[in-house]
């Protein structure tokens, strides 16, 4: 009898609009995938420029628990403010 181990393939989904304001929004959200479709792994990453150049990084990463549910096990959120360059070299 031989042991037979599903493959794992990384599928990644890009999406990125752009509000009236000018707000930038790039969701990326990359998956692990068994053979049968089921995830068992994902890391969102969501980054937001607002305007004012403000830029809002959201990474989440998520395994599937025992009943196929992801389950959050991290989240990292970094806040980058615009020091309001002037423009001087």
């Amino acid at each position: 009898m031989s042991d037979e181990q599903d493959e794992l393939n990384e599928v990644e989904v890009v999406t990125t609009a752009v509000g009236d304001d000018g707000t930038v929004v790039v969701d990326d959200l990359k998956a692990i995938v068994d053979d049968d479709g089921n995830v068992l792994a994902t890391d969102e990453t969501i980054a937001v420029e607002g305007p004012d150049g403000t830029v809002v990084v959201d990474e989440v990463l998520a395994v599937a628990d025992d009943d196929g549910e992801l389950v959050p096990i991290e989240e990292d959120v970094v806040v980058v403010e615009d020091e309001g360059d002037d423009g001087d070299v």
